[in-house]
């Protein structure tokens, strides 16, 4: 009988789909504020944009998409490359608070115009 050891946490299939839908969000929003962008645009252009409450959760669903996709990224670089199981653990902490202050801080950019 073979005693197999199964090590990692296997994300993979989950990560690598998150991957994907986050990078085609963060396309779509491109290609989208590219057609809704006049050119060239004042400070109010940009006010009335960004008051309208689509364009605020587009915003904030790009904003949103380049956390996860940052955290699944770093997450794995912590996880090949920092093989001492403390200083791992500390970096992610690092990571989520640092991701969750990110977070806070476009929530209050974007819904205090």
């Amino acid at each position: 009988m073979v005693n197999r050891i199964i090590v990692g946490a296997h994300y993979g299939l989950k990560d690598w789909l998150a991957q994907r839908i986050t990078a085609l969000l963060m396309i779509g929003y491109t290609v989208i504020f590219l057609v809704v962008w006049p050119r060239p645009m004042s400070y109010a252009g940009w006010k009335a944009l960004f008051a309208q409450g689509w364009m605020r959760f587009a915003t904030f669903l790009l904003v949103a998409s380049v956390l996860i996709h940052a955290w699944i990224g770093m997450r794995n670089v912590w996880m090949d490359y920092v093989k001492h199981t403390g200083l791992r653990l500390a970096l992610e902490v690092a990571t989520i608070l640092w991701l969750v202050g990110c977070a806070g801080w476009a929530m209050q950019i974007l819904w205090r115009i």
